[in-house]
């Protein structure tokens, strides 16, 4: 149920580093929240928004200093908001006034949406309130634990995005599959294509029309039953590491969309209850300074568990 809220006063903003750098349009659909995106553009359009005084197309992206003037705007307020519980502290591996890096749990969504109502990037905003600026800055999936970076800054955001889609960021993920891994290091470069099952649900395969994707495996430790692996990011696309892994015949423990079902629920049986798959380094110059990074996020209990149940249950080869 919407019920309208009374009519705001004009509004000056004036913009600081936490915005500098986005574009009018995208600016205005987050401070007047509420608002149809086509009344944003008609208060653009008519010239009653205002930068430093003068008129603006919805492409223009804000400098620093400038200052913003907002007209009044009718919002759509929700008559039962549903507040987003603060819960817990998320834990913080690095923080400075650009950016966090934080050791997300598995089970936990880095954004509401797709039956979620929030996830980490809205209970961390619950938790600051006092926080300008708080975005994603690239993702992992619900069920992954591990690394994740946030920012506080828009010109430390597009930064990262750079460094990302340039290959800048290293990520390593650790990983276990059934089987016997053979190579001590493998490249797998297989295309991966976007699709939706008759369900809705979003899938990924290895076809000749999706898009490139490189992934690097590393052999960590082999047992009889299992190998656990390292696996560096090349590219970042969705759902990459468990469907190489799947198409080469090693699908990720504990995977419930690619992943051997019988074996899953056994291996419930033995005490690994989620999939096993954990960001656990990133390296790359910190978007703003240059300075290096370096974080590493050590296996979560759940996982080393298993790993410890299996040192205890059957003999290791190295080999």
């Amino acid at each position: 149920m919407m019920a309208q809220g009374k009519a705001a006063t004009v509004r000056r903003e004036r913009v600081d580093d936490s915005v500098a750098g986005q574009r009018i349009d995208n600016y205005l659909m987050r401070v007047c929240k509420g608002v149809p995106k086509s009344h944003v553009y008609r208060i653009l359009r008519s010239g009653e928004v205002r930068v430093n005084g003068g008129r603006v197309g919805p492409t223009y992206r804000l400098a620093l200093g400038d200052e913003v003037r907002i007209p009044p705007v009718r919002i759509a307020e929700s008559s039962t908001p549903a507040a987003v519980p603060a819960g817990k502290p998320l834990p913080v591996v690095f923080e400075d006034d650009a950016i966090i890096v934080i050791d997300k749990p598995s089970g936990k969504a880095v954004h509401g949406g797709s039956g979620v109502s929030f996830g980490v990037i809205e209970q961390l905003r619950s938790q600051r309130p006092q926080a300008r600026m708080l975005e994603l800055a690239h993702r992992i999936d619900r069920e992954t634990s591990g690394l994740l970076i946030i920012a506080k800054k828009r010109s430390a955001l597009t930064a990262l995005h750079d460094m990302m889609r340039e290959g800048r960021v290293e990520k390593r993920y650790l990983t276990l599959v059934p089987g016997r891994w053979g190579n001590a290091l493998q490249h797998v470069k297989e295309p991966l294509f976007k699709y939706l099952t008759p369900e809705g649900e979003r899938r990924v395969r290895v076809s000749g029309d999706g898009k490139p994707a490189h992934s690097i495996v590393r052999l960590v430790k082999r047992w009889q039953r299992f190998s656990l692996l390292e696996v560096e990011l090349k590219t970042g696309r969705t759902h990459q590491i468990r469907v190489h892994l799947a198409h080469l015949g090693f699908p990720l423990c504990g995977d419930d969309k690619y992943g051997d079902f019988p074996l899953n629920k056994a291996l419930e049986h033995e005490g690994l209850k989620r999939m096993f798959l954990h960001a656990a380094h990133l390296a790359f110059a910190h978007p703003l300074s240059g300075e290096p990074i370096v974080l590493h996020s050590p296996l979560p209990e759940e996982l080393q568990g298993f790993i410890d149940h299996l040192d205890a249950t059957e003999s290791r080869n190295y080999g």
